[in-house]
């Protein structure tokens, strides 16, 4: 700590004056006191460097605690009630012969084979259908061609169509077109069908006109559909026919094949009349179908 200086006061004694003697008293010499400012340095202090120990920890004692004894725990076992089984009907597969026919269907058990100079051929139940409605129902000769493994057959036929008296017939009764026919049997696919065409080959001129035409008339036909069909000839060339075709579809029909092959030529001929009528319309057409 620095101290500050002190000042340097005059100490003035008081005396009693002697009445009687007057003495004179010397004043002291000042002295000057000068004092040394000593300035103490702050005393370095040591660094000291602690080492720091590192304490282990004190090692526990592991004591291995018995797992106490567990007590057994009752379960209460619970008999589940066994569910009733619902009474499961057991489809019986119907009885069918070699043909899959069920013994409900009217060919059922068939077995009907035709000898030919091609051999002996098996009889199946849509092509025994339509012998039996050319043959038997209608009084014609059987000319119905099978082939080898009886999947398919094929009856040939024509007809011819003409016109009327009444004022709605284009053709007149004196008017004819020859119409040639084909009923097709397919055994796998149970389908039966027929096709109506004129036989003889569209001229290239008229090949457009008749397709515009076709768009208008198809619409109009209630059975089957009319087309222009390409074939190609012996000489390797193309030939446009006009042709009808309509189908039926007899799988799953237990009674009335016979009837409904029937149906299908007897209506088939009779829309693709009136569709050739009404295509008269056109002077060019009627001279072609006509001659």
């Amino acid at each position: 700590m620095i101290t500050p200086l002190q000042s340097n006061k005059r100490t003035v004694m008081a005396t009693k004056k002697n009445p009687k003697k007057t003495t004179s008293v010397k004043k002291p010499a000042a002295k000057k006191i000068v004092k040394k400012l000593t300035i103490k340095k702050p005393a370095a202090k040591k660094t000291v460097t602690k080492k720091t120990i590192a304490k282990k920890p004190p090692t526990k004692k592991v004591v291995s605690k018995k797992p106490a004894a567990k007590k057994p725990v009752l379960k209460k076992l619970t008999v589940k009630k066994p569910i009733p089984k619902k009474a499961s009907r057991k489809v019986i597969k119907p009885i069918t012969d070699r043909y899959g026919l069920e013994q409900n269907d009217e060919f059922y058990g068939l077995d009907f084979s035709q000898e030919s100079d091609e051999g002996t051929r098996e009889i199946k139940p849509l092509t025994y259908a339509l012998i039996c409605l050319w043959k038997a129902k209608l009084g014609n000769e059987d000319s119905i061609d099978i082939t080898e493994d009886s999947s398919l057959s094929m009856l040939h036929f024509n007809s011819t169509f003409s016109g009327g008296d009444s004022d709605e017939m284009v053709l007149g009764s004196n008017d004819y077109i020859d119409i040639d026919h084909i009923v097709e049997v397919d055994e796998d696919e149970m389908m039966v069908s027929m096709y109506s065409y004129i036989p003889k080959p569209i001229p290239e001129k008229l090949i457009i006109p008749i397709d515009i035409s076709l768009l208008n008339i198809n619409p109009e036909i209630k059975y089957g559909s009319i087309e222009v069909s390409v074939t190609v000839n012996d000489e390797n060339e193309q030939e446009h026919y006009l042709r009808y075709r309509v189908s039926v579809y007899l799988k799953d029909i237990k009674v009335g094949k016979i009837h409904a092959i029937e149906n299908m030529i007897n209506y088939g001929q009779v829309f693709f009349d009136l569709a050739l009528d009404s295509m008269c319309v056109e002077k060019e057409f009627k001279k072609w179908a006509l001659n």
